[in-house]
Order: C-alpha cells, then sequence, then structure tokens
C-alpha cells in the first residue's frame, strides 16, 4: 500500500513537526508500507492553469502523480487567515475533478488558535468530499500551545496521532480489500 503525507505549506514548522510525527507513527506500526513525504516547502509548484496534472513538469508533476498513485493521504495543513494555505488549495486545483476516488484520506490541522477548530470541517472536508475521497471523519487539531521548540509535548495530541494513522490504514486496508473482492466477482 501506498501512502502520502502531504505537508501543505510553504512556510512555518509546525505543519511539517507534526507530519514528522505521524511518518515516524507509520513506520513504526506498518514498516513494510511505502511512504512518500511531499512538504510543499522543499517542491517549486506551478499554479494550476487548467492542463492534465500529467502534462506538468518537473515539481509539479510528481507532487501530483505521487498524490495520484497513493492509495491513501494524509493531509496536514497550517491555518493562515481562518483559511487552508492557498499552496494547498493549488494542489487541489492541480489534481483531476475526481483524484480521491477510491483513496483514504485523513487531515491533520496546525493552528495558532482553537478558534480555527472548524476550519477542517468548512472548507477541507467539503473540497475533498467533492473530489471523492473516503475520509476519515476525526481529524487531528494541533494549538500552538502544543508545541515546543520544534516537539509536541501535548500526550493527548500524540495519541490522537497514533490513532489517525491507523484510522487512516485500516480503512485504506479494508477499501483495497472491497475493491479487489468486487473485482474478482468479474472473473476476468
Amino acid at each position: 500500500m501506498k501512502l502520502v503525507a502531504l505537508s501543505g505549506s510553504i512556510i512555518g514548522s509546525k505543519t511539517r513537526t507534526a507530519m514528522d510525527y505521524c511518518l515516524k507513527a507509520v513506520t513504526e506500526k506498518y514498516p513494510e508500507m511505502q511512504v512518500t513525504l511531499l512538504d510543499l516547502a522543499d517542491y517549486n509548484v506551478q499554479f494550476s492553469d487548467g492542463r492534465n496534472y500529467l502534462e506538468y513538469e518537473g515539481d509539479t508533476k510528481y507532487v501530483a502523480k505521487r498524490i495520484m498513485e497513493a492509495d491513501a493521504v494524509i493531509i496536514g495543513t497550517p491555518i493562515f487567515q481562518a483559511s487552508i494555505p492557498a499552496t494547498l488549495k493549488n494542489i487541489f486545483d492541480l489534481l483531476p475533478e475526481k483524484a480521491f476516488r477510491d483513496k483514504v484520506v485523513s487531515i491533520l490541522v496546525t493552528a495558532g488558535s482553537s478558534k480555527h477548530y472548524l476550519i477542517a470541517e468548512q472548507q477541507l472536508k467539503p473540497i475533498l468530499s467533492y473530489m471523492k475521497a473516503q475520509l476519515v471523519q476525526t481529524y487531528v487539531f494541533i494549538e500552538e500551545k502544543d508545541f515546543y521548540r520544534k516537539e509536541i509535548t501535548n500526550d493527548d495530541i500524540l495519541f490522537r496521532i497514533h490513532r489517525l494513522v491507523e484510522d487512516t490504514v485500516v480503512l485504506a486496508e479494508t477499501y483495497i480489500n472491497i475493491r479487489e473482492s468486487k473485482e474478482a466477482e468479474y472473473g476476468f
């Protein structure tokens, strides 16, 4: 199974720190899994201009292809000005309308204030649902107070990250098994 961890911002460190904790949880519990970290700060992704994602070149094509090839995606996003970053929205714009069909997607949010906890519900989940993602219903919300010197200091957050990873993998494996058994019914 292929899992992509997408850190959806080009600035700041908290989302990347949280995604590193996710990656550690995945590799410890599921060492056989193919995991790719896509930290948008490490790539030069073009703005979407409506082309098919395969027509882009360089980093843009690489990022889009990795997402399209994944069975599961964990999206990490900070909240800026009560919204998701433009860099993350651009990734969604680069992909086809049904890019997340047959993919399990889970969400991890970092924010400076507890007042932003509904951004995932009101902005991110509708986009992902429109793109046909099978969503892990619960998400991890991490506030500024849960970090200290690029470390997560809240044990409850660490527990929820592990649970998010487990839920993502179990749901992805379940959907893969369902698809395979359905395809086997056809016998060709």
